[in-house]
């Protein structure tokens, strides 16, 4: 009741309406003020990103610029550089096959020397093994020869002892005969024929009989 009885007071008293009109009035431009300042504000952030983004955009192009011009720059060595690559592996390419050539003559000459030693080496062995030969077949030549005399030796030993043991039983034949005359001349033969044929035995160190 006091409120509305307020409020009719208000409403009827010019004061009261009159310090209404300008609470409201100022109430208004306060707001008025607010609302300048916000759009003063928001143009000087939008000033500020307009000219922070224009800053983004020039920096951006000069670095896409140096960048450019970076990549143009590598380009242009890696291409010169490629040339130059090939200008030495061109050369490099060149120097190999000089050195694979004096290689390559140097090995043959080697070879052919190689033979040549290994050839004369294989003269020399020849020779060689062509002498000890010859050597190996005088000395069994000698040997043999030797031997041969030692055979002949030997069985002229054998024909001079047969010869003596012919004689010696033919001499006790001879005697036996004498002291006994029952013995007729034609066992005295038999036993000669029989001492004639029987061979000697060998005595140690010496051949059997070859005749």
């Amino acid at each position: 009741m006091n409120e509305l009885l307020e409020q009719r007071d208000t409403r009827t008293d010019p004061t009261a309406q009159h310090q209404a009109l300008q609470v409201l009035t100022l109430a208004q431009r306060t707001a008025e003020e607010h609302v300048a300042d916000a759009r003063r504000k928001a143009d000087t952030i939008c000033a500020d990103a307009r000219t922070t983004a224009e800053q983004i955009i020039r920096d951006a192009q000069g670095r896409a610029n140096v960048l450019q011009q970076e990549a143009e720059k590598a380009l242009s060595d890696a291409h010169a550089k490629a040339a130059q690559i090939a200008r030495d592996a061109k050369a490099h390419a060149s120097e190999a096959q000089r050195n694979a050539k004096e290689i390559l003559s140097d090995a043959r000459a080697r070879a052919d020397e190689m033979a040549k030693g290994a050839e004369a080496n294989a003269d020399e062995l020849m020779h060689r093994a062509q002498q000890r030969y010859e050597d190996v077949v005088g000395s069994l030549a000698a040997k043999r020869e030797a031997l041969q005399q030692q055979i002949e030796t030997l069985e002229h030993f054998d024909r001079d002892y047969r010869t003596r043991i012919t004689s010696f039983l033919q001499n006790q034949l001879r005697a036996l005969w004498v002291d006994e005359p029952q013995v007729n001349a034609e066992e005295i033969e038999q036993s000669e024929s029989v001492a004639t044929t029987t061979p000697a035995p060998a005595q140690e160190g010496q051949p059997p009989d070859r005749s």
